[in-house]
């Protein structure tokens, strides 16, 4: 796997608090705006931050975030190819995380898997055909 972040993820509760205070507030302009399910900002050449309502979160992941814990974050490592997910995800296992959800189709036309570091933080390795998925790429 090479070292490179492509997305941050953050899981808000309000996403529309959360817009007033990106956009309205600090004067962010965004990339990706769903309303009622996730905003994204270029933060960098070849990293988007993600701003992820809390439901949409939990039907993926497959559970509720903690909270006064572990952060609701998950880390993005995106790839070219669906091939290249399988790859990445049995090269983390191999180094010893712990796999959380094997990679799947997904309904917005991707296909994800994700792992877990030693300390809990969830990676998300993903091809993502989209727009935005491919342009954060090396």
């Amino acid at each position: 796997m090479d070292q490179r972040v492509s997305f941050i993820t953050l899981v808000v509760t309000d996403l529309d608090v959360t817009k007033r205070f990106y956009v309205d507030g600090l004067g962010w302009e965004p990339e990706l705006d769903v309303p009622g399910e996730v905003l994204m900002f270029r933060v960098a050449d070849k990293v988007v931050l993600s701003l992820w309502v809390e439901s949409a979160f939990v039907a993926e992941v497959g559970h509720a975030p903690a909270r006064g814990g572990v952060p609701p974050i998950t880390l993005a490592h995106n790839l070219a190819t669906t091939d290249g997910v399988d790859i990445v995800l049995q090269q983390a296992k191999a180094a010893g995380a712990t796999q959380v959800a094997d990679a799947v189709e997904r309904e917005w036309g991707g296909y994800t898997g994700y792992f877990a570091d030693p300390d809990g933080f969830r990676w998300e390795v993903a091809y993502n055909p989209g727009e935005i998925g491919q342009s954060v790429l090396p």
